[in-house]
């Protein structure tokens, strides 16, 4: 998957999303608005799916920083609650960035020396470091929308999609820290 195209996807599909919520709202506009927002949906699904199936820890993660950061750029200014959660969660995506350029370099046996070794702080025996805090924070928020009552079927299979898509991202990191450890 070229990183280009992942990144032009993920714009399209939220920007498709977000213009068939406001259909929704605005008189005459709801068959359009649903339209919308469908094929975002569905543009979405297919990128999210087809990150997954690289298992490529960085192509995952630059695929839901896009999303989180278009969702941050469409919300209201007046939702202090949401922009302080995407705030956040893009903070920790920028810090998992970092670990995964660490798990690259030549001495990432260091960070093994540096994360107590109580299983808390780890993943399958692997340092829990900000990648895995980022996921794992993520998936938290992911699954608290996924409560949320009345949210429509196909937003729900998205947020699905998005959760398996992060574990294989958790996945993948887990080979390269084995491999990054086994130097």
């Amino acid at each position: 998957m070229e990183l280009a195209g992942l990144v032009n996807s993920i714009i399209s599909a939220t920007a498709s999303i977000e213009a068939g919520r406001k259909g929704f709202a605005t008189k005459g506009k709801a068959e359009e608005g649903r339209i919308s927002y469908e094929d975002g949906i569905s543009e979405a699904m297919e990128t999210f799916q087809e990150a997954q199936t690289t298992a490529n820890p960085q192509i995952i993660l630059l695929a839901e920083y896009t999303f989180i950061s278009q969702e941050l750029e469409f919300c209201e200014k007046t939702d202090k609650p949401a922009i302080s959660s995407l705030s956040r969660a893009i903070r920790f995506f920028d810090d998992a960035f970092l670990a995964l350029k660490a798990v690259e370099g030549l001495h990432y046996e260091a960070v093994e020396q540096t994360f107590p070794h109580d299983g808390k702080y780890r993943i399958k025996g692997y340092p829990m470091d900000s990648f895995h805090i980022a996921c794992n924070g993520h998936k938290g928020r992911l699954q608290n929308i996924l409560k949320t009552p009345g949210l429509d079927p196909i937003e729900k299979a998205l947020l699905k999609q998005r959760l398996d898509t992060l574990n294989a991202g958790q996945e993948g990191y887990m080979e390269m820290q084995k491999k990054a450890l086994a130097k």
